[in-house]
């Protein structure tokens, strides 16, 4: 299975988030999955990325060229795909991969996430989505969609589009859903 996950270009202040992410592609590499992810060699990206290079899998990272530089783009990864901005990135990402995973992240993660539901719900794509509630990341995000589904702007169908893991062996039970 190609999985594309969304985590930080940056540490983060949480050491754990790190070593979370080197769990992560340890188990991927270990279980056979491929990791397709935005290219960076920094943060949690590069850590995850590392890590399942590390452990023998493979990786391809989607980076556009204007942020080929500012990202620091992985030169150690099994493919490294350049292409001509976020659009492109985003749709690469997409049609090279089985499921979507979020990792802890910032804004870049939250839009690539949203979007990636987004394209569930109207059906450009039928892929599972999960997100990794580490150290419980994603509570209060969790709580807000909830509320939105509470009150009517999210129906049951879509709600259920995002699942959430709370340990790294159950990313990849979200990922078959």
């Amino acid at each position: 299975m190609n999985i594309c996950v969304y985590c930080g270009s940056s540490s983060g202040n949480d050491p754990s988030v790190n070593e979370a992410a080197e769990k992560f592609g340890k188990l991927m590499a270990e279980q056979g999955h491929q990791l397709v992810y935005g290219g960076s060699s920094l943060g949690v990206m590069g850590t995850l990325a590392n890590s399942v290079m590390k452990h023998g899998g493979k990786v391809t990272g989607v980076i556009p060229h204007g942020l080929f530089r500012k990202e620091v783009a992985h030169q150690g990864i099994t493919k490294l795909i350049t292409v001509q901005d976020m659009h492109e990135r985003k749709s690469t990402m997409a049609n090279l991969s089985d499921a979507f995973v979020a990792l802890p992240g910032g804004f870049g993660t939250l839009e690539e996430l949203f979007e990636i539901i987004t394209w569930n719900q109207i059906g450009i794509i039928n892929k599972p989505v999960t997100i990794f509630n580490h150290n419980g990341f994603y509570d209060k995000l969790i709580a807000m969609i909830d509320h939105a589904f509470e009150t009517g702007f999210i129906r049951p169908e879509n709600r259920s589009i995002l699942n959430v893991a709370q340990s790294i062996e159950e990313i990849l039970e979200c990922c078959k859903k």
